[in-house]
């Protein structure tokens, strides 16, 4: 039995963006089958399970048969995978190590464009990073012709997993730091977790304060995706995923999270991390031209939302380890 829309895989769908992009999906009509090993939960998927089009299977994407053993007979073929699955973060990858790393984040991404060619499905989306461009000493922002200079661990894994999905004619997305809720919430994120400080400890400890970012809220990032999944012509082309409004530095985020819990106090320090130097602002015009993408939720809106959830007890338990990829944060 055909779905009208289609049917749509995603790689780490129990994860902080998959999620979210699950529902979308689903809200949207189409059939969603979520792979993912479960490392950080499964409790993002509960909500779906009574779903007519959505089917969970729990794989590992560097198993040579995951792909095939997730799907269902009796389901039409799917006309796209989302890759969102490895390991995800800068800490997180520090913490695991270069081989695994790179076995998650590159091996794991070759096997997933194997089994999926086997398939004869057509369409890949992966979800990368803006960290690939590094600390860039131009201040011009950086756009997709920018050279590429990663600094941390998890930029390199995911700067050489690019290489194979434009090969294979995917489509790579270097998003921005993601903020605002999803059914899995992450805190270890720069703007959710200065919330969540702010919000618990009332006080931020702030490292790299005139470091320049960019911010985007999960629910854009799930509106350019949905874009790029019924767009044509974009086999092997590389978007930043981002806002231009939504470039600032860190003083200006705390700044913004203390005009919501004005009580919170600041206190700088002036140490490097050499693993994750981004001082960079980015370029987004290629996805506005191309898809007529544009981001509605700026930061300060998203800050509200996640100070909301948090006074209303919506999170439960926010400080737990299960609402972050990794238990060493740094701001």
């Amino acid at each position: 039995m055909d779905n009208e829309k289609g049917h749509i895989v995603i790689t780490g769908g129990a994860g902080y963006l998959g999620s979210a992009l699950a529902a979308r999906l689903l809200r949207l009509g189409y059939r969603v089958t979520v792979m993912d090993n479960l490392l950080y939960g499964g409790e993002a998927l509960m909500s779906f399970l009574p779903h007519p089009n959505f089917h969970f299977s729990r794989q590992d994407i560097n198993d040579p048969l995951c792909l095939k053993n997730a799907l269902l007979s009796d389901w039409e073929s799917p006309m796209a995978i989302f890759h969102l699955a490895g390991i995800v973060g800068f800490p997180a990858c520090q913490a695991i190590g270069k081989q695994a790393a790179y076995y998650y984040n590159l091996d794991g991404t070759a096997n997933i464009l194997a089994q999926s060619k086997k398939a004869n499905i057509d369409k890949l989306v992966y979800a990368s990073t803006y960290s690939v461009y590094g600390k860039q000493d131009n201040p011009t922002p950086q756009d997709e012709s920018s050279n590429a200079q990663p600094e941390s661990l998890y930029a390199e894994t995911k700067l050489a997993a690019e290489k194979h999905i434009r090969e294979a004619g995917g489509t790579v997305l270097r998003l921005a730091s993601v903020f605002g809720l999803s059914p899995r919430t992450r805190f270890d994120l720069i703007v959710n977790q200065f919330v969540l400080d702010a919000f618990v400890k009332r006080e931020l400890l702030i490292y790299q304060r005139g470091y320049t970012r960019s911010y985007i809220h999960v629910q854009d990032v799930l509106d350019a995706l949905v874009l790029v999944l019924e767009a044509q012509g974009l086999e092997g082309e590389i978007f930043n995923l981002g806002s231009a409004s939504g470039n600032y530095t860190k003083d200006k985020v705390v700044e913004m999270v203390i005009k919501r819990l004005p009580d919170t106090l600041i206190e700088y320090k002036d140490l490097t991390f050499g693993g994750d130097r981004r001082d960079i602002s980015v370029s987004f015009e290629k996805i506005q031209k191309r898809l007529g993408f544009s981001a509605k939720t700026p930061v300060d809106e998203g800050i509200k939302e996640l100070v909301n959830a948090l006074r209303w007890g919506l999170i439960r338990e926010p400080t737990h380890i299960r609402y972050r990829n990794a238990q060493f944060m740094i701001s």
